[in-house]
C-alpha cells in the first residue's frame, strides 16, 4: 500500500517533467536561432564570431546572458565595432531585459525598434553615431524600463516632454549630444528618477525648470554647460536625496540659496563657472556635517570668505578660487579637523594665513598663490606629516621659512617665488621628496647645499642673494629638468657634473660672477633646449663640442669675454633658431654655415668680427645684430655695416639663376597636378558607382553633387596632403541662403602615399567616433581607390592664424582684419572646451598632436572649431606617455620633451594650446621669439624679468586698456601651458577653468 501511494505521488512530476523538456529544448533553439538572425542582420561583424550553429550553448556566445531556463536575457555587445542599424529581430527574444550597444558605430535615427523588446529594463546606446531629433512617441518604450543612456551621440531638437511619461526611470543620461531645443519641465514627473545627466549640449537659453525640484529620489544631477540662465531654482531644497550637484559652467545669477545647505546627504557642490553674486549665505537647518567638497571657484562670487565654514567639520576640499573675494581667511579654518585640500588662489585676499593650518588636520595641498597675504608662514602647516603640495607664490609674506618645512619628507612641490621670504633655506628642505623648488625673487641667502633631492625636476632659485660656488651635487639629480640660477652672486667654475644631466632642458646661469671656461663635456647635454650663460665672466674659446647639443633652440653667451672666432660647428644646429654672442672679444669670419640656420634672433654685436656678412644673414630682419663690429661689411647694404668693396654681381646673377630654376619647376609641378586632377575627375565624375560613400551625420545631398563641384574655381585652399573646396550643396543660383560643405582631396596618380592614408585613416576614425560643438563637424567621407573626399562643415571665416597673422602674397604681407580682445577670449574658451572634452570625457583619451592656429577654424559668427585631426592619437590609457612613430606637427609648437623622447601624453596639447594663448595675447607668430628663440621661450623671460606687460601686448589690443587684467592673466597661463616640464603644465580642465574666470571679470576693474 505504501508502495503504491508512493509511485502514485511521484507518477505526476514525472509526466511534469517529461512534458516540459521539450518545450524548453524548443525555446533554447528558437533562441538560437534569433541570434543567428541578428548576427546575419548585422552582417556577420567578426566580433560575433563564436555566434555559430554548433553543440556551444549559445548562452556561452560573446555578450549573452541567459536566465536559469535558457532563455537570453541580456546582449551585451559594447565596443564591438557594430555599425549597421538595430534588427528588428532582437526583440525576438522575448525575456530580454538589458541591452548595451555602447560604443559602436551604430547609425541613422533612434532605433524605435526597441519598442517592441516589452520586457526591457535596461537601454544604453552610448557612443554611437544616431542623429536626428528623440521621437515624440518615446513613451512607447516598455513601462518598466528603469535605465534610459542616450549620451554621446549627435541627437538634435528639443527632449521631448513624452519621456516625462516613463515613471520607472531611475537613470537618464542625455550628456554630450546636439540637443539645440530645451529642457521639458516634464522630466520632474520621473519621481522615480535618482541620475539625470544633460551637460555638454547646446540648449537654447533658457532657465532651470523649477519642476526638477520635484524629483525628491535624485542623487546625481549634472547640468555642466547646459546654456542655463536666471537663478537656482529654491524647490531644488526639496531634493532630500542629493548627492552630488553640478551646475557648472553656464551663466547663472543670482545667490546660491540657503536651501541647498540643508540637504543633508549632500556631498559635492560644483558652480563654478557661472556669473552667481553676493555672500555664500546660509540658513538655520544648515547641516553642515554632511558637505564633504565645496567647489565655487571661478564664479562672480564677492565678499569675504563667511565664518560659517568654520562650522563644516566634515569639510574636506575648499575650492574658492579665481573669485573675488577680499578680507582675511577665517582663523577658524585652520582648525577644521578634515579639511586636506585648500584653493583660494586668484582672489584678493589679505592678512595673514591661518596660525593653525595643517595643526587639526592632515592638510595636503595649500595653494593660495596670487593674493595679497602678508605676515609670517605658520609653523605648523606640515604638523601631520602630510603637507604634499604647498604654493603660495606671488603674495607679499615675509620672514623666514620655518625649521618645520625641512622635516616635511611628504613636500614634492613648493613655490614661494614673488614674496620677500628672507634668510636661509632650511636645510633639511633641500632633501624632502620635492619635485618643483621655486623660490625666485625673494632674499633668500646663504650657500648652496651639497645634498639635494634626487627626484627634482624644477629647481628655480632665480633673483636672490645665494652666493658661493655651484655645488656639484646638481649633477646628481638625475630627473632635473630645469634649472635656473641667475642674478644671485654665484662664483667659480661650472661643475662638470652639471654636464651629466641626461634630462636638463633648461639652464640659466646668467648674471652671476661665474669664471673659468666652458668644459668640452658641454656636449653630453643633449637634451638641452635653451642654455644661457650671459653677464658672467667666462672666459677661453667657445669649444666645438656644442655640435653634441642636437635639441638646442637658444644660446645665449652674450657678455662675458670668449675670445676667438665664432666655431662653424654652429651652423650645423639644425634646432637653433635663437643665438646671442654679443659683446665679447671674438674675431675673424662669420662661418657662412651660420646662415644655413633658420634664425629668428640672432645678435653678434660689441666683439671683433670682421670679412663680408653671409648672403642669408644680409637680410633686414638682421639689421641690428651686427654693429661695433667695425671689419664687418655688407654686401646689400641691410645691415648697419659698412659695404663690401668687392664687386657682387657674381652673387647676384647666382641668385637670378636659382629663382629662375624655381620658377621653372614650379610651373612644371603645377601643370603635372592640373593634368592628374582632370584626370581623375574626368574618369570618376560620371562614374559614382567607383565612389563608396559614408555619411557620419545626417545628410542632404549626394556624392554626385559633391563630385560635380570639384573644380578649380571652387578651391580654397590645400596643404601637404591635397586641396580643399568650397562646395555648395544647393542647386539655386542665388548666394543668398546657399549651404555650404568643405571637401578636403586627398589623392595620388597612382595610390595614395601611406601618409596621407595613416592621416585620412585617423581623421575618420577620431572625427567618427567624437562630438562636440567645439570640433569640427565630418559629415562623410567618399572613397575610391585613389582618391579620399572628406566632407566637412563650412567654416566661412577660416582659420584664426589669418586673422592674427594674415596671409603672405607676392605683393607683400597683407593684414586681414583684427579681432578684439573679447573675441580672442572666447575662440580661446571655445578651442579650450573642445580640447578638455578630448582630453578627460574621451575614453580612451585623444591628443590631436597638432593644435595650432591655422588648425583652429571659425564659423560666420566666430564661435571656433578644432579641424585636422590626422596626427591625432588616441591614449591606451589617460595620462600616460605613448611613443610616436616620428615627430609630427608644427616646429614653435610641439612640446620639448615630444622633439626630445617621443613621448606623447596630453600635456603635450596643453603645450601646444599655450603657444595659441601667446600668439592671441601677444599677435606674435610661434617663432617670433628675438634672442629668446621661440614665442614660448621668450613669453617666460618676459613675465619672469618685467612687470610692464604693454611691451608684451598685441598692440591691436592696447587701445582698450579695460581688457588689460584679462590680457595679463591670460598671458600668464599661457606661460604655464609652455613649461619645459609636462607635470608643471595644467590639465585643460584647469586651463578651460581659468579662461572662463577671465571673461567674467568686470571690465572697469
Amino acid at each position: 500500500m505504501k508502495a503504491e501511494v508512493g509511485y502514485n505521488s511521484i507518477l505526476p512530476l514525472l509526466f511534469l517533467f517529461f512534458s516540459f523538456l521539450p518545450i524548453s529544448i524548443s525555446q533554447t533553439t528558437t533562441e538560437k536561432q534569433i541570434l543567428l538572425q541578428i548576427k546575419h542582420d548585422w552582417g556577420n561583424p567578426p566580433a560575433l564570431a563564436t555566434w555559430r550553429n554548433s553543440s556551444i550553448s549559445h548562452c556561452n556566445w560573446t555578450g549573452i546572458q541567459c536566465g536559469t531556463d535558457g532563455s537570453v536575457t541580456g546582449i551585451v555587445l559594447s565596443n564591438q565595432n557594430i555599425n549597421d542599424d538595430v534588427p528588428s529581430t532582437i526583440c525576438n527574444l522575448k525575456n530580454l531585459s538589458i541591452l548595451d550597444l555602447s560604443y559602436n558605430n551604430l547609425p541613422g535615427m533612434f532605433p524605435t525598434v526597441v519598442y517592441n523588446c516589452t520586457n526591457l529594463k535596461y537601454l544604453d546606446l552610448t557612443w554611437n553615431r544616431f542623429v536626428g531629433e528623440i521621437p515624440i512617441d518615446i513613451y512607447r518604450l516598455p513601462s518598466g524600463l528603469t535605465d534610459l543612456n542616450l549620451s554621446f551621440n549627435n541627437f538634435t531638437g528639443d527632449i521631448p516632454a513624452t519621456i516625462g511619461w516613463l515613471k520607472s526611470i531611475q537613470s537618464l543620461r542625455l550628456e554630450y549630444n546636439l540637443f539645440n531645443g530645451t529642457i521639458p519641465g516634464a522630466l520632474g514627473n520621473l519621481t522615480q528618477l535618482q541620475t539625470l545627466t544633460l551637460a555638454y549640449n547646446p540648449f537654447s537659453p533658457g532657465v532651470i525648470p523649477v519642476e526638477l525640484g520635484n524629483l525628491s529620489k535624485l542623487r546625481f544631477l549634472w547640468m555642466t554647460q547646459a546654456n542655463l540662465q536666471g537663478n537656482i531654482p529654491d524647490s531644488f531644497q526639496n531634493l532630500f536625496e542629493m548627492r552630488q550637484l553640478d551646475l557648472a559652467d553656464n551663466s547663472l545669477i543670482g545667490s546660491i540659496p540657503p536651501g541647498i545647505w540643508s540637504l543633508k546627504n549632500l556631498e559635492k557642490v560644483y558652480l563654478y563657472y557661472n556669473n552667481l553674486s553676493g555672500p555664500i549665505s546660509f540658513n538655520d537647518s544648515f547641516e553642515a556635517q554632511y558637505l564633504a567638497e565645496i567647489d565655487l571657484s571661478i564664479n562672480f562670487i564677492n565678499g569675504s570668505i563667511p565664518e560659517v565654514f568654520c562650522s563644516l567639520q566634515n569639510l574636506t576640499i575648499l575650492f574658492m578660487y579665481n573669485n573675488m573675494l577680499t578680507g582675511e581667511i577665517p582663523q577658524c579654518i585652520g582648525r577644521l579637523p578634515s579639511l586636506t585640500e585648500i584653493h583660494l588662489f586668484y582672489n584678493y585676499l589679505s592678512g595673514p594665513l591661518p596660525p593653525d593650518l595643517g595643526k587639526h588636520s592632515s592638510l595636503y595641498s595649500l595653494r593660495v598663490f596670487g593674493n595679497m597675504l602678508t605676515g609670517e608662514l605658520p609653523e605648523g602647516l606640515c604638523s601631520n606629516g602630510n603637507l604634499t603640495l604647498l604654493d603660495l607664490s606671488n603674495n607679499y609674506l615675509i620672514g623666514e621659512l620655518p625649521e618645520s618645512l625641512g622635516n616635511c619628507k611628504t613636500l614634492q612641490l613648493i613655490k614661494i617665488g614673488g614674496n620677500s621670504f628672507s634668510g636661509e633655506v632650511p636645510s633639511g628642505l633641500w632633501t624632502a621628496n620635492l619635485s618643483t623648488v621655486t623660490m625666485s625673487k625673494n632674499n633668500l641667502t646663504g650657500m648652496l647645499p651639497n645634498r639635494f633631492a634626487t627626484n627634482i625636476t624644477i629647481l628655480d632659485l632665480h633673483k636672490n642673494q645665494f652666493y658661493g660656488e655651484i655645488p656639484g651635487a646638481i649633477g646628481s639629480l638625475p630627473n632635473l629638468q630645469t634649472l635656473i640660477l641667475s642674478e644671485n652672486r654665484l662664483s667659480g667654475w661650472i661643475p662638470d657634473t652639471v654636464f651629466s644631466l641626461k634630462s636638463l632642458t633648461v639652464l640659466n646661469l646668467s648674471y652671476n660672477q661665474i669664471t673659468g671656461e666652458i668644459p668640452a663635456n658641454i656636449g653630453k647635454l643633449s637634451t638641452i633646449q635653451s642654455l644661457s650663460f650671459a653677464g658672467n665672466k667666462i672666459s677661453g674659446l667657445i669649444p666645438d663640442s656644442l655640435l653634441g647639443l642636437k635639441s638646442l633652440i637658444t644660446l645665449d653667451l652674450s657678455k662675458n669675454i670668449f675670445t676667438g672666432s665664432i666655431p662653424a660647428v654652429i651652423g650645423k644646429m639644425q634646432a637653433l633658431t635663437s643665438l646671442d654672442l654679443s659683446m665679447n672679444s671674438l674675431s675673424g669670419n662669420i662661418p657662412s654655415e651660420i646662415g644655413n640656420l633658420k634664425l629668428v634672433f640672432l645678435n653678434l654685436s660689441y666683439n671683433m668680427l670682421s670679412g663680408p656678412i653671409p648672403m642669408p644673414l644680409d637680410q633686414r630682419m638682421f639689421s641690428n645684430s651686427f654693429i661695433s663690429n667695425p671689419s664687418l661689411c655688407t654686401t646689400n647694404n641691410f645691415v648697419n655695416a659698412s659695404s663690401c668693396s668687392n664687386n657682387s654681381s657674381g652673387n647676384h646673377r647666382i641668385l637670378l639663376a636659382i629663382i629662375i630654376s624655381m620658377v621653372i619647376s614650379l610651373v612644371i609641378i603645377l601643370s603635372c597636378g592640373i593634368y592628374i586632377r582632370k584626370r581623375i575627375y574626368k574618369r570618376n565624375k560620371n562614374d559614382c558607382t567607383t565612389w563608396n560613400f559614408m555619411p557620419l551625420q545626417q545628410v542632404n545631398f549626394t556624392e554626385a553633387k559633391i563630385l560635380r563641384e570639384l573644380t578649380e574655381e571652387n578651391v580654397i585652399g590645400g596643404g601637404g596632403a591635397g586641396k580643399v573646396y568650397k562646395v555648395s550643396i544647393h542647386n539655386n543660383e542665388q548666394e543668398e541662403g546657399k549651404e555650404y560643405v568643405a571637401v578636403k582631396m586627398i589623392s595620388s596618380a597612382e595610390r595614395l602615399g601611406s601618409q596621407h592614408e595613416k592621416e585620412f585613416e585617423s581623421e575618420v576614425k577620431i572625427l567618427g567616433s567624437i562630438r562636440h560643438r567645439n570640433i569640427v563637424k565630418l559629415l562623410c567621407y567618399i572613397s575610391s581607390a585613389d582618391t579620399k573626399l572628406l566632407v566637412y562643415e563650412y567654416m566661412a571665416n577660416g582659420s584664426l592664424h589669418w586673422w592674427l597673422h594674415g596671409r603672405t602674397e607676392v605683393s607683400g604681407a597683407i593684414k586681414s582684419g583684427v579681432i578684439d580682445w573679447p573675441m580672442r577670449l572666447h575662440i580661446a574658451i571655445d578651442v579650450a572646451k573642445g580640447l578638455s572634452y578630448m582630453h578627460h570625457e574621451c575614453k580612451p583619451a585623444i591628443i590631436h598632436r597638432d593644435v595650432k592656429a591655422s588648425n583652429i577654424l571659425l564659423d560666420s559668427e566666430f564661435q571656433a572649431r578644432i579641424a585636422d585631426f590626422g596626427l591625432a592619437k588616441s591614449l591606451i590609457q589617460a595620462g600616460e606617455a605613448e611613443t610616436a612613430s616620428g615627430v609630427a606637427g608644427t616646429f614653435g609648437y610641439f612640446a620639448p620633451e615630444y622633439a626630445r623622447t617621443r613621448k606623447v601624453n596630453e600635456k603635450v596639447d596643453v603645450y601646444s594650446f599655450g603657444v595659441v594663448l601667446l600668439e592671441l595675447t601677444t599677435g606674435r607668430r610661434p617663432t617670433e621669439g628675438g634672442e629668446h628663440g621661440n614665442l614660448a621661450d621668450w613669453a617666460w623671460y618676459h613675465l619672469q624679468e618685467n612687470n610692464d606687460f604693454n611691451g608684451a601686448i598685441d598692440e591691436n589690443l592696447r587701445l582698450n586698456p579695460e581688457h588689460l587684467r584679462q590680457i595679463v592673466i591670460v598671458f600668464k597661463l599661457a606661460v604655464m601651458c609652455t613649461s619645459p616640464l609636462p607635470s608643471s603644465r595644467p590639465s585643460m580642465k584647469e586651463v578651460l577653468q581659468l579662461l572662463q574666470d577671465c571673461e567674467q571679470l568686470p571690465m572697469d576693474f
